[in-house]
């Protein structure tokens, strides 16, 4: 089953911890000092915050699938969808482990597929700031 992904910038990561802990009724799944991320069954989604200084707001969203056939599947939808993808293949990035493939909407706004393996003690490789989110093709699953 597929899960909706969310990853919005923020200038307090404290702040916005407590303020989404409260508001979803729940801690956070991965908790480090510069992101922390929501794994929600209602409504089912990756809800992701990620400290910036440049970058407020939603950063990007994505599809988050569970196995290879469902990434094959949201692949094959982006490509139909028009548009040049960026396909990451494997990655790591947002203290995860990912495959995981990228396409702007025709406004812009990044959405990222990707299929998680794991945990990684690292936060990963950042691209720095590209059109729209400052995680942009690179990370933040």
């Amino acid at each position: 089953m597929k899960r909706l992904h969310v990853n919005v910038s923020v200038a307090d990561i404290e702040a916005s911890v407590r303020f989404y802990s409260t508001l979803f009724a729940a801690e956070p799944a991965v908790l480090e000092h510069d992101y922390a991320k929501w794994m929600l069954e209602d409504p089912r989604v990756n809800f992701a915050i990620t400290a910036s200084e440049r970058h407020r707001g939603v950063n990007h969203l994505g599809i988050q699938v569970e196995d290879q056939a469902e990434l094959a599947e949201v692949y094959e939808r982006l490509q139909q969808a028009g548009g040049p993808t960026l396909d990451e293949g494997e990655t790591t990035c947002c203290y995860a482990r990912s495959t995981k493939q990228w396409i702007d909407d025709p406004q812009g706004v990044a959405w990222e597929t990707f299929l998680t393996h794991g945990r990684s003690p690292a936060y990963g490789h950042e691209r720095g700031e590209v059109a729209a989110p400052v995680c942009s093709p690179g990370c933040c699953a």
